[in-house]
């Protein structure tokens, strides 16, 4: 009878208690892992690769769990649609989550034993959220990130062990967030924890079973799309049915992280014009509230946090740097104006100061239809006050619309 060891309180190495562990594969609380092989197929309109289904291990950190809030918002493509196995030519996802899972305690632990030992029936992934903090300095005794016990000695073992045991034959292994990335807050100067990333921690010539470095999704939170879709992309590949996604330097996918906020802020065309916003709420440009959209890399403002909506930038926050390995420390004190945009925001002011004025006087000119060119007023009961250019903006305008109409013999 398989049996999982139980730690007394107040014991120093723990009274060994003997209990039953589930291994039933028709009771909904056996580990997924042996529930797993009794299930239906799903159908063959759907699946369109060898693999019926893969495993997913969302092991936790140093974390808020801010990024399994984020996952569970997703819409391209939903997390349900994932689990069911209703997107075609990705496999079904058998989901082992802290939270999410039905299983818990031994039963939950007993998916990661059998996984590192190379007994389940399909491949699998690792996702992992959180900070990872060094436990060579938790002292003798103690653990930063406790996940389950050692069923023969009910020792602790660690989230950390867990991944150690799982990384060589995992198919890829995800970093979820910036905490998981770069180490994220956790990680910042002074933190007594050493911790670090998963990159940091498992190294550069790591690969995993499919011969993949660490893949990185960062965010603080990342955008749940974010993150399903890189996973998508990646089972994709594993099925066969399209070629390895690709990543950039950082490991975090191309497609992805390769814009800067700022090229795709719906705020950028005021930075441009040198107009800039003076308190939040305000509509302009966030640079001297402390923005770092120019720099990040980041999509959120043109895709939005959930289903296309919301984000940073979009809602009148500014751009901390959040995807970015130097966040916080590089980007702090936050809220503060960049060093950097003192020089930037002047020579805009200046020049883009001058593109706005010529802008508003082309767009004077093209509110007039070619029936209102050489009356003074509008015909528009609305108008106040007479439109028509004089002086040098009729000049100006005369000869912009003698250089715009030269091939076809001027006006």
């Amino acid at each position: 009878m398989a049996q999982y060891t139980r730690v007394s309180p107040g014991s120093t190495h723990g009274e060994i208690e003997a209990k039953a562990l589930i291994t039933d594969p028709d009771d909904p609380f056996a580990p997924v892992a042996l529930r797993s092989p009794r299930r239906p197929k799903q159908s063959e309109l759907v699946s369109q690769g060898p693999l019926e289904k893969a495993y997913l291990f969302w092991i936790v950190g140093a974390s808020c769990d801010g990024c399994t809030i984020a996952i569970s918002g997703a819409t391209h493509p939903r997390v349900e649609d994932l689990l069911t196995g209703r997107v075609p030519g990705l496999p079904r996802i058998e989901l082992i989550h802290t939270v999410l899972s039905v299983e818990s305690g031994p039963e939950w632990t007993e998916n990661l034993r059998l996984a590192a030992e190379g007994k389940l029936d399909a491949p699998y992934l690792v996702c992992w959220e959180g900070s990872i903090m060094d436990e060579t300095v938790s002292g003798e005794y103690g653990y930063w990130m406790g996940l389950g016990e050692d069923r023969d000695d009910g020792r602790q073992i660690t989230s950390l062990e867990w991944l150690d045991r799982l990384a060589p034959g995992a198919a890829a292994v995800l970093s979820i967030g910036t905490c998981a990335c770069w180490g994220g807050i956790p990680a910042a100067h002074g933190n007594p924890t050493n911790a670090m990333g998963v990159m940091d921690h498992l190294g550069k010539d790591y690969r995993s079973a499919l011969g993949l470095p660490v893949v990185n999704i960062p965010g603080c939170s990342p955008v749940g799309d974010n993150i399903t879709e890189t996973a998508a992309a990646a089972l994709l590949f594993l099925n066969g049915l399209a070629p390895l996604p690709e990543f950039d330097e950082l490991g975090r996918p191309a497609w992805l992280f390769t814009e800067t906020v700022h090229r795709h802020c719906p705020r950028a065309g005021y930075y441009e014009e040198g107009v800039f916003a003076h308190s939040y709420g305000d509509k302009e440009c966030l640079v001297e509230l402390g923005c770092w959209g120019p720099v990040v890399q980041c999509n959120i403002a043109e895709r939005g946090i959930v289903d296309g909506h919301g984000g940073c930038m979009n809602m009148g926050g500014i751009c901390i740097g959040c995807t970015m390995p130097g966040f916080p420390d590089k980007f702090s004190p936050i809220y503060e104006r960049p060093p950097g945009a003192l020089l930037s925001t002047n020579t805009n002011r200046v020049f883009g100061g001058f593109i706005r004025r010529m802008r508003y006087m082309s767009q004077r000119d093209k509110m007039r239809s070619a029936r209102w060119h050489d009356s003074r007023d509008l015909p528009s009961g609305w108008s106040r006050y007479s439109t028509q250019p004089v002086g040098a903006e009729r000049l100006v305008h005369r000869l912009y619309s003698r250089k715009q109409h030269a091939r076809e013999g001027g006006r």
